[in-house]
């Protein structure tokens, strides 16, 4: 989705759809360690994504 970072319900989205995916993953984190995996994701993606056509892991050329 374009712009997504400007939108607190497209962010609270994609936060949830982080959440989902690594709950599939078997349990190597405890309870304690899990919403700070997520935060980190989350952080991640949403530094490298947020901004609309801006992707840090492509390169033009």
């Amino acid at each position: 989705m374009l712009d997504w970072g400007r939108r607190q319900q497209t962010k609270a989205a994609v936060k949830v759809a982080i959440e989902e995916a690594l709950d599939r993953f078997p349990e190597s984190y405890s309870t304690e360690l899990y919403q700070p995996k997520c935060q980190e994701v989350y952080q991640q993606v949403y530094e490298s994504y947020s901004e609309a056509g801006r992707c840090i892991y492509t390169t033009a050329g």
